[in-house]
C-alpha cells in the first residue's frame, strides 16, 4: 500500500531525492517535503512547539529512515 501527504508533497519530495544517494536523500526528503508542503506555516503545533511543516518534515524523515533500515 502506498500513503502520503494528502497535499502531494510525498510524492514531490520523493520524485526530487530519486537517484540521490542515501545519506544525502535521509537529509533532503524532509527538506523537499517542507517546499512541498501546503500546511499553514505561520501555525504553530502546541504539542510540538513546531509548525505543520516541520512536523510534516519529520515525520517524512523518520518514515524514510525506518524504510531503509527495514529493507537492510
Amino acid at each position: 500500500m502506498h500513503r502520503g501527504a494528502a497535499c502531494g508533497a510525498t510524492w514531490l519530495a520523493a520524485e526530487k531525492i530519486q537517484d540521490m544517494p542515501v545519506e544525502e536523500a535521509k537529509t533532503r526528503f524532509g527538506l523537499e517535503v517542507q517546499f512541498f508542503c501546503t500546511a499553514n506555516p505561520a501555525g504553530w503545533d502546541p504539542m510540538y512547539g513546531k509548525s505543520p511543516v516541520h512536523v510534516a518534515a519529520d515525520i517524512h524523515t523518520a518514515v524514510l529512515k525506518a524504510c531503509l533500515k527495514k529493507k537492510k
